[in-house]
């Protein structure tokens, strides 16, 4: 009799991870949703931005849109903003939020795992090909409304939101740092895809996931809920890059932005690895189970929220709507003043400085009976101002239009000859009024201040 030993199994190796990654990104690029994605992204900002910046109505309501079509630099800010609200988390539900539920659906799971023998790897080379197709998508949409801008406008200065004038290289500087700083959110938005399309399975609440939380997070930025609730949302960096426009940039805002939404993004992705890994791939199609979405995703990113919000209160001194009457007077004579000398320099009047015009503004909200605090479209300022060699102090009136992320619309109000009209009659023709209509911003982080 003889004794036969049984020989161990044999240790399988993973598929090695470049040519997973190339696989997962051929079939994401092979689809016809992706690559019209692309055909929108990488030709549509152009051909808007280019069309829009020749036509006489401008789309003042959007920031930096009354500037289109006085320099290129305008349209990509424009097309940025418009992004942020809807189409980039749209993107992330359309490529991220796909990206495991397609197997679920076509029932491939098993050859996928035999082919590729390893879980992890196939997460990881799936979840980098998502993030290569989005990086791929942005940087179309920058680049294009980018090249659509100058080619119809050209290369010239830009008018930051405290009214101040950025040459083209610094325009240029903050068109990149703009788009760069929305990345962050844009990975954020992808990571709670990832994380839908592990959970949900072949339910179609899994695709939808990051446009229903952006739809969200639009109601919440329209409340005026405190200003550390609002800037410890993984979307704050979407409007906080808006703050690279003014002199000095507002920099600590927006990097308070980016490092909330990476937080999300890191957290979200690893509860999305941990679920994948935990999953049993041999039965039917996964669809999810609101119990084990409830404890392995909502409850974590709640505690996530809580958490931000408390560092964000510990780590900023402002309380509250973070819009005041001291915020906003210094911010619209600060804006002013500027664009009082780029209106002298279009009508040919002998330049002054700031310093020299010493403008001031008083402001309130509503009258007697309403606090002088928070946004509204009832506050109304006087602007006064000194011209050197002059006894007469000058004064305009101005409506402000405060939002509660901070951004304001100031519409003159009279006298005529400063602010009435949006034409001026400069040396070359008719030009746009600086002072008639601008847009300004007050910083929600800071303390108030009176400059």
């Amino acid at each position: 009799m003889s004794a036969v030993e049984a020989r161990p199994a044999p240790l399988t190796r993973p598929a090695p991870a470049l040519p997973g990654y190339r696989f997962e990104l051929l079939k994401l690029t092979a689809q016809w949703r992706t690559r019209l994605l692309l055909l929108v992204c990488w030709v549509g900002p152009g051909a808007f931005v280019a069309a829009i910046s020749r036509q006489s109505t401008l789309p003042t309501d959007t920031v930096f849109g009354r500037w289109m079509g006085q320099t290129g630099w305008a349209g990509p800010l424009v097309v940025l903003s418009f992004c942020c609200s809807w189409f980039l988390p749209l993107l992330t539900s359309l490529v991220a939020g796909d990206v495991f539920a397609a197997e679920d659906r076509l029932g491939t799971w098993r050859h996928l795992l035999t082919s590729v023998g390893s879980p992890r790897r196939i997460f990881v080379t799936k979840a980098l090909a998502a993030l290569t197709v989005l990086l791929v998508l942005v940087a179309g949409l920058a680049l294009s409304s980018t090249a659509g801008g100058l080619l119809a406008v050209g290369s010239h200065p830009l008018v930051g939101l405290d009214g101040h004038l950025l040459s083209p290289g610094r325009a240029a500087l903050t068109v990149l740092l703009a788009w760069a700083a929305a990345l962050a959110p844009t990975l954020a938005f992808a990571a709670v895809g990832l994380l839908g399309s592990v959970a949900f399975g072949r339910s179609p609440v899994g695709l939808l996931l990051p446009a229903l939380l952006a739809l969200v997070l639009q109601l919440v930025q329209l409340l005026p809920v405190p200003t550390v609730v609002r800037v410890a949302l993984p979307g704050y960096a979407f409007t906080a890059w808006r703050g690279l426009s003014t002199a000095p940039a507002r920099t600590a805002p927006l990097l308070l932005g980016v490092l909330v939404s990476l937080a999300w993004a890191v957290v979200a992705t690893a509860l999305a690895r941990r679920l994948f890994l935990r999953r049993d791939f041999t039965g039917p199609g996964h669809d999810g189970s609101p119990r084990l979405v409830l404890g392995h995703a909502v409850l974590p990113l709640a505690g996530l929220l809580a958490l931000t919000v408390g560092v964000v209160a510990a780590a900023t001194p402002v309380s509250g709507s973070g819009v005041d009457r001291e915020k906003l007077q210094t911010s619209l004579a600060t804006a002013y003043a500027h664009l009082y000398r780029l209106q002298a320099r279009e009508l040919s009047r002998p330049d002054v400085t700031e310093a020299q015009l010493r403008t001031d503004a008083t402001c309130d909200k509503g009258g007697d009976r309403v606090e002088d605090t928070g946004p509204g479209n009832d506050w109304r300022c006087v602007v006064t101002w000194h011209i050197p060699g002059a006894t007469a102090v000058g004064s305009a009136i101005y409506q402000l239009d405060v939002t509660a992320d901070g951004r304001y619309v100031a519409d003159g109000d009279g006298p005529q000859e400063v602010n009435g009209f949006f034409p001026v009659q400069a040396a070359t023709g008719q030009a746009p009024n600086p002072l008639w209509q601008f847009d300004g911003s007050v910083d929600l982080l800071t303390a108030t201040t009176r400059g």
